[in-house]
């Protein structure tokens, strides 16, 4: 097992987690929020450094349809992850302070929509590896052989969550969110935010498998086509 793809593996979903962590700001004092995405970022030009010989690949990539689709979703979380960036310092209040402010509610709306946007859009980016996430912790836990019973216990639990991630994306109008659509549906901010985690958890892991299967399916067809080609 490669120890150096473990560490990447970990780092990235510490630095997933941070976000999702760090999209609950109404729960959260500002300074949290600030060090939190601060982290954030730091583990995310981590995991740029780590895949830095995936860029100075891309012109030798192949053209297929999943290939195509990787970089594409690549491109859009890169395009995003900037956007999220550059609004945070100019509305840092409290980390980055010493930045003269030059961002008003505009600005704001749009850190919100990258914040919301890029928990989709990593959610897709993962889903796309999901096959090789697996399979390396089938590694970890010593599963050397498929089994029937394990593989419908874990279809169960990803059907579950799917269900639920379609539940959560009405009950916190994650449209309105990605839209910044005015609504009249407002949070009750007395309770924990434990049940805001769980829906993003659940949204997140909805679009991790629908990108997971979608990819799945792109994977069979561009395989046919080669197989009728050949």
């Amino acid at each position: 097992m490669n120890r150096r793809f473990i560490l990447r593996l970990t780092l990235d979903f510490i630095a997933a987690t941070l976000l999702v962590i760090a999209l609950a700001y109404d729960w959260l004092d500002n300074l949290s929020h600030e060090v939190i995405g601060t982290a954030m970022f730091l583990l995310i030009i981590g995991h740029n450094i780590f895949n830095r010989r995936w860029y100075g690949a891309i012109p030798r990539m192949r053209r297929d349809a999943r290939s195509t689709t990787n970089l594409a979703v690549t491109v859009l979380l890169a395009a995003t992850m900037i956007a999220l960036l550059v609004t945070s310092l100019m509305i840092s209040r409290s980390v980055f302070s010493v930045l003269p402010p030059s961002g008003g509610f505009t600005t704001r709306q749009i850190h919100a929509l990258a914040g919301y946007w890029g928990l989709i859009i990593v959610s897709v980016h993962v889903g796309l590896r999901w096959s090789l996430i697996m399979a390396t912790m089938g590694k970890l836990a010593g599963f050397s052989t498929r089994n029937p019973l394990r593989t419908a216990a874990l279809r169960v639990i990803a059907t579950t969550i799917a269900a639920y991630g379609l539940y959560s994306w009405r009950a916190i109008e994650l449209w309105s969110k990605l839209t910044a659509t005015v609504t009249m549906g407002f949070l009750d901010f007395e309770f924990a935010a434990l049940p805001f985690f769980i829906h993003l958890a659940s949204i997140a892991g909805l679009c991790v498998l629908a990108a997971h299967y979608a990819s799945n399916i792109i994977r069979r067809r561009t395989h046919a086509v080669q197989s009728a080609t050949k």
